[in-house]
């Protein structure tokens, strides 16, 4: 459980890394991301037979299917990545 929430950890940095902005939450929200995002990923790649049940996205997978979370959330909140004066 604290190996899956130090790799989302990272993989939520990575994907606000790759779309920056300002999001709030912290390291917690952080690493929700990564988390959610890599069983995102995960889920995906079992519906399109890339992995088995019992098989782990990879890092790659788990930062794309953050990115796409991240996304989201700021679709939903109304959060966007432009600067506004």
């Amino acid at each position: 459980m604290l190996w899956t929430l130090l790799v989302g950890l990272v993989v939520g940095a990575v994907a606000k890394l790759i779309m920056p902005g300002k999001d709030g939450g912290g390291i917690i929200l952080t690493m929700l991301l990564g988390v959610i995002g890599a069983m995102f990923a995960h889920y995906v790649g079992i519906g399109f037979g890339w992995y088995a049940d019992n098989e782990a996205a990879g890092f790659f997978a788990s930062v794309i299917g953050a990115v796409i979370i991240l996304a989201i959330y700021r679709a939903v909140t109304g959060r966007n990545s432009r600067l506004t004066h």
